[in-house]
């Protein structure tokens, strides 16, 4: 069987900034991306039907046996079952939601090309988890973290823990190569995990639920409350407080980041702070890429949503509610604005366009730090976004 995560339109841009970078699946929800998540569970590679300037990097395999699964849907063991007994032209529906179809060649390029066919429908009627507003990535975050430990250590023996360590419960799982002395760890809320060759510096203090990815960093003296996830190969040091760091992101120095989600490639300047609460403990408004709005979350915390590539200088302050676009470059006193499109260049006093050339030089230098090539493909997916997202700068 060959298994597709397709991306549906409409949650592709509710989960704008995030997605104008990546497929749905690629998205971290607790330790694992949702791809991750489905490779797992269905024991296979699963490929992407996504944005079509994103397929040269995600590549689509159509075979002649097709079982295409909503991206934004997390698997669970009943979803697995029901999927696994689909028939040819059968549908999976929760109410109004699409969970996965069985389609041959023809049919799944007609699907794809939004061509409707004569489907039978079976209704699913366990509860699902999905991830469709941005802020529904650290609000389960929780949830998300706990399912994962339990699907990755399941029958594994952990590595033992360096006797400086000053542990509060025991439900903790390190992974080969990771370093970690004279730190305190409290699982009573919750399970921390540390992924391969991750470090945890002397007195730091991680409440869980908490994952450290492969290869990431928490500074000296870091204070971080779960639900937090460090993806690979990131630093993070000062306080944190259910945050999602997708990966390859620097926040190493002090200054707080709450309720919030960072995208990749991303560097969060010393004494960087975002608010997380209203001062009257309103709900939280957020810029929504659907309507071209600010719309209600119904979350009293909710602090910051940032794309890949984007950076911020010295003692930058984010307001409650704040989206920042991919390549940004945000710097000065005061607080900048709540939304900040892609590619802009500026703080509080006013924003003008970062130009390709420079943002281009700028990710050659941070890909080459990590040992990587800021190729053609990367360029052109930038480039894309940089065309797509014009409308929203004014310079």
């Amino acid at each position: 069987m060959n298994y597709i995560l397709f991306d549906e339109s409409k949650l592709i841009t509710n989960l704008l900034p995030l997605t104008y970078t990546r497929p749905i699946s690629e998205i971290r929800a607790g330790i694992l991306t949702i791809k991750q998540k489905w490779d797992k569970y269905l024991k296979t590679k699963t490929s992407y039907k996504t944005q079509e300037y994103l397929q040269k990097k995600y590549n689509l395999i159509i075979n002649t046996d097709n079982t295409i699964i909503n991206s934004s849907v997390l698997p669970d063991k009943e979803i697995i079952s029901e999927i696994k007994k689909l028939q040819n032209n059968q549908i999976i529906i929760h109410n109004d939601t699409f969970i996965a179809i069985r389609l041959n060649k023809k049919q799944t390029i007609d699907f794809f090309n939004k061509k409707n066919g004569d489907y039978k429908v079976i209704q699913y009627k366990n509860n699902i988890t999905q991830i469709t507003n941005t802020w529904d990535i650290f609000k389960n975050n929780d949830t998300n973290i706990k399912t994962d430990f339990n699907l990755i250590t399941k029958r594994r023996k952990s590595q033992q823990l360096d006797k400086t360590v000053n542990i509060i419960g025991n439900n903790i799982f390190i992974e080969k190569g990771a370093k970690i002395k004279f730190v305190t760890l409290n699982t009573e809320t919750g399970p921390i995990y540390i992924g391969k060759n991750a470090e945890i510096m002397e007195n730091s203090v991680i409440r869980g639920p908490f994952a450290i990815c492969e290869h990431s960093t928490v500074k000296m003296s870091a204070k971080i409350y779960g639900p937090t996830t460090i993806g690979p190969h990131s630093k993070v040091g000062g306080e944190l407080n259910n945050v999602v760091i997708f990966g390859y992101t620097n926040k190493a120095h002090d200054g707080f980041i709450g309720n919030s989600v960072i995208g990749e490639w991303c560097n969060i300047g010393a004494d960087t702070n975002n608010s997380n609460l209203k001062n009257n403990y309103a709900q939280v408004k957020l810029w929504s890429y659907n309507t071209e709005k600010f719309e209600n979350t119904k979350l009293q915390f909710c602090g910051l949503i940032m794309g890949d590539h984007s950076k911020t200088g010295i003692n930058t302050m984010f307001n409650t509610g704040t989206v920042v676009g991919v390549n940004a470059n945000i710097f000065g006193t005061d607080f900048p604005r709540n939304f900040i499109p892609s590619f802009s260049w500026g703080g509080a006093k006013g924003f003008v366009t970062y130009k390709t050339n420079k943002a281009f030089d700028v990710a050659d230098k941070v890909f080459k730090r990590r040992n990587l090539e800021f190729n053609k493909t990367e360029q052109d997916i930038l480039s894309k976004v940089f065309e797509i997202t014009k409308k929203y700068r004014k310079n």
